[in-house]
Order: structure tokens, then sequence, then C-alpha cells
């Protein structure tokens, strides 16, 4: 009996003004174990690919919609990391 590689996910992450200038990108690919949420492409994005100036709560969309880290994630998915925006 062979043991299945554990499932993953495939997402497109668009990175906006402030973080994609921390960044270095405005769009990353990320793989991740299913299941998977927001909160673990923050800390993905956090560790691994140099975002640790991330602040700690991160405004965040799924598919357009507006997300908590809490929110679970499908194979395919667009994440949008929003910065805080300000304005008057």
């Amino acid at each position: 009996m062979t043991l299945a590689a554990p499932a993953t996910v495939t997402l497109r992450v668009l990175l906006f003004a402030r973080y994609a200038e921390l960044l270095g990108h405005d769009t990353l690919a990320i793989t991740l174990p299913a299941p998977a949420t927001v909160g673990d492409v923050v800390r993905s994005v956090r560790s691994e690919r140099g975002g640790d100036a991330l602040p700690p709560r991160v405004l965040a969309a799924v598919n357009l919609v507006q997300a908590s880290d809490a929110t679970a994630l499908a194979d395919g998915d667009e994440v949008a990391l929003l910065p805080p925006l300000a304005g008057g």
C-alpha cells in the first residue's frame, strides 16, 4: 500500500501598495498543504517570502470578498492582501 502525498492548494496572492513594495512583487503563487486558511497564507508570506514587515493584522479578500484569517481556501483561489487605507 502506497501512502498518498498530502493534498495541497495552489493560490494566487495579490499584493497591493506598500505590501508590493516590501516584497518586490505584486503577485505570488503559493502552494500550501490542505486544508489552508487566509491565516496560513499570511504566515507563509511572512516567514518564507520576506514579509516579516507585514502588520499583525492584515486585511484580506478571497475571490473579491472580504475574508478573515479563518476563511478556508480552495485550490485556485485568489487571495488579496490589502494594506490599511487612509484618506479624507
